[in-house]
């Protein structure tokens, strides 16, 4: 796991919390513990990388209250929830909050560290697209109105052909278009033009103001 990445544990009970930072840390992990929801918002940096493991029952803020409250700031921190009492409903909700994980107590240790790798390979792939989504959307506004209506297509899976019978043009003009399209976005081909696109995508960012520069 990347050393710069950070579990973070929330959990009103001191066993519990020195527990979970021991496991971690003879695992190679950094921890950090808090006893409570509050105590986390405190603290917490956003542009720290890692993932939180939640408890879901604690006095003031519940762990699923945190959980929404994150949610509603735009902080996609991923959630292991864990839990001594796994009623179905809390479950559905975490899960349904997109939760990596609901793991009830005791804890498997392999089970939690499992889950805990996984959730920070998610929150470093997501930082690793935010990082480059700039350099994407550089690329992404080069394209005119005209463009941006031919890569859709090629996304689509559309031949040259059927692009310019779709546009009422001739099949040079839509080679043409393809030919731009691809130059621009600086792939080899659809494949790679498909892959770029859902990378794009996955930064969540607006879509790409077309370039009105030039014309069709």
């Amino acid at each position: 796991m990347d050393p710069r990445a950070t579990v973070f544990i929330v959990d009103d009970d001191p066993g519990a919390r020195r527990s979970l930072g021991w496991l971690l840390e003879s695992h190679g992990l950094k921890a950090e513990t808090y006893a409570s929801a509050a105590a986390f918002l405190e603290a917490y940096d956003p542009n720290k990388a890692g993932c939180l493991v939640l408890d879901v029952r604690m006095p003031g803020m519940s762990g699923l209250e945190l959980q929404e409250l994150l949610t509603a700031r735009h902080i996609p921190l991923p959630v292991i929830f864990i839990t001594a009492y796994g009623d179905v409903p809390s479950c559905v909700r975490a899960m349904k909050g997109g939760a990596v994980d609901f793991i009830e107590k005791p804890i498997d240790d392999r089970i939690l560290l499992k889950a805990i790798r996984r959730a920070v390979e998610e929150d470093l792939q997501r930082r690793r697209l935010e990082e480059k989504a700039p350099q994407l959307k550089a690329r992404f506004d080069l394209l005119t109105p005209r463009e941006t209506e031919v890569m859709e297509l090629l996304f689509a899976g559309r031949s040259v052909k059927r692009i310019a019978s779709h546009l009422g043009v001739s099949f040079q003009t839509a080679a043409k278009h393809r030919t731009r399209v691809l130059e621009k976005l600086q792939v080899q081909n659809e494949a790679e033009l498909v892959r770029l696109v859902l990378r794009y995508r996955a930064t969540n960012l607006p879509p790409a103001a077309p370039n009105t520069s030039s014309g069709s």
